[in-house]
């Protein structure tokens, strides 16, 4: 049996090593010159997900599939004894207490202190004595452990993307007391298995638990993968979060670095001059998100190219923004671009003319985008007719913040340039007063509109991507030239991970 459990365990080392090997990934000479998108994990933060670590090792206890044990020895004058355990299962399991410590560029060490496991099962024995009478009984039992368990994960990459290797994983066994039929007692039966049975079953119970945690790391890390893959995704447009470099394991924190290259169509991007720097990067918070100017803008084209830009304001919103002050001279001007029509038989749309250009700077967001403008009017019983058609190159100013689980675009300095103007009330185009009016109008209130229409938005698809199960406490969004940083720190959701080990086990 002992030789059995080492020639298992060691077949699995094997096998896993010959996967590792097989997927191992290639970065250039540069690779921080690829990476598009960073997500740092300081020690506060790997401290909080280490409270859940009670989940995994439950988990992994519970669903470890422990073999029979069989075994034979020989006795003085009871001859050979054969025994053999088998139904061998998980009653109860606590844990008392569990740390985690991050070894740079090493490994995640993490110590699960007074784990207490009770397991039953059916022990069956039979011997054959000297004089040839040969007995057999079964009997319940109880096994009654208190263990040390203490397990190194590897960071790695497999297949473009972060994996973990558990397999250094260690049980040190401060109790192992084996109860028969519920006898508490030491009986001659019990002091005659115990002494034997022991040693096979620590080995098992070390070879089964630390395969399971080892899967169980394998499969949550994908999990995370998949879960990020799928917040950076909507329909068509998705990003690629393939490594750009090996993950790193600091003393103080966890980092990964990604090709954040926008995927869409037959579209193709390309990426090769990223600033990204791990000093741009602090330690006082619990999770760091550093994402490059590029990866923005494509985001931006992407969603250009998709036919995403495209606003139509109607009736009340439409009356608010052409009535943005009551004055004589701004009556004047609505009722010569509207010739009389009301706002309700009348529609504005607004689009992109192309591409519209993301810089970060220090201030803020900076986007520049050339933009229509087409104002139709349906007067009763007759035609549609266009009545203004103008285009624009705007550039804005925003500055982004999060709160009460809301995303927040402001928007600071704008400016307007004016490309195309055609207005049928002024053919000529020599009135200056409707394109002073139209100036202002887009900057005070056409703006703040289009950003109030993208800000629940893109909060309602962050939300159902699940980001509203987490507590975000104290989130910044900071811009420089080049590239943002949003750092946060954050409570694990309790049931995220428990329902998450629910359907896969």
């Amino acid at each position: 049996v002992l030789w059995a459990g080492r020639m298992r365990l060691g077949t699995f080392r094997i096998l896993l090593m010959l996967v590792q090997a097989s997927a191992a990934c290639e970065f250039g000479p540069f690779p921080y010159s690829v990476t598009g998108i960073v997500c740092r994990m300081t020690k506060p933060g790997a401290l909080l997900l280490n409270q859940e670590t009670a989940q995994i090792i439950q988990a992994a206890f519970r669903n470890a599939k422990f073999p029979n044990i069989t075994g034979e020895r020989s006795m003085r004058l009871l001859g050979k004894v054969a025994y053999g355990l088998t139904n061998i299962q998980v009653n109860d399991l606590s844990i008392e207490q569990s740390e985690v410590e991050l070894r740079e560029n090493d490994a995640i060490n993490v110590a699960i202190k007074n784990v207490t496991a009770f397991f039953k099962g059916t022990l069956t024995y039979g011997y054959a004595a000297a004089w040839f009478l040969q007995l057999f009984h079964s009997v319940d039992f109880e096994i009654e452990s208190s263990i040390d368990l203490q397990i190194n994960i590897k960071l790695m990459c497999q297949k473009d993307q972060v994996a973990t290797d558990a397999s250094d994983c260690y049980l040190t066994f401060h109790k192992l007391t084996l109860h028969l039929q519920g006898e508490k007692e030491p009986g001659w039966l019990k002091q005659l298995f115990t002494d034997f049975i022991s040693f096979t079953l620590k080995l098992v119970l070390k070879s089964e638990v630390c395969n399971e945690i080892n899967f169980l790391a394998r499969v949550l890390a994908n999990f995370v993968h998949d879960s990020a893959a799928n917040f950076v995704q909507d329909e068509d447009i998705r990003l690629d979060l393939s490594l750009a470099s090996v993950p790193l394991i600091k003393a103080n924190y966890l980092e990964s670095h990604h090709k954040g290259l926008v995927l869409y169509k037959n579209y193709s991007d390309v990426f090769s001059d990223s600033v990204f720097s791990p000093s741009l990067l602090t330690e006082s918070r619990m999770l760091y998100f550093w994402l490059s100017e590029h990866t923005l803008d494509s985001l931006a084209l992407a969603a250009f190219l998709d036919n995403r830009l495209v606003l139509t304001i109607r009736g009340e919103k439409l009356q608010a923004l052409f009535e943005m002050e009551d004055t004589e001279a701004q009556r004047k001007v609505v009722q010569t671009i509207f010739q009389g029509t009301s706002y309700n038989d009348s529609v504005v749309k607004v689009w992109s003319l192309a591409h519209p250009q993301i810089s970060l700077q220090p201030e803020g967001t900076v986007v520049k985008s050339l933009v229509a403008v087409e104002v139709s009017i349906f007067p009763p019983g007759e035609e549609s007719l266009m009545v203004l058609y103008m285009e624009e190159e705007i550039t804005v100013t925003i500055q982004a913040a999060y709160a009460e689980k809301k995303l927040i675009l402001h928007p600071l300095d704008s400016r307007i340039e004016f490309k195309v103007f055609k207005c049928t009330a002024d053919p000529s185009g020599n009135d200056p007063s409707i394109r002073n009016f139209l100036q202002t109008m887009i900057s005070v209130v056409g703006i703040p509109e289009v950003i109030s229409r993208i800000e629940p938005a893109l909060t309602s698809l962050m939300n159902s991507k699940g980001l509203n199960l987490f507590e975000i406490r104290n989130p910044e969004i900071i811009t420089r030239k080049g590239y943002i940083i949003v750092q946060l720190d954050f409570s694990f959701p309790d049931h995220l991970l428990l329902d998450f080990l629910e359907k896969i086990l």
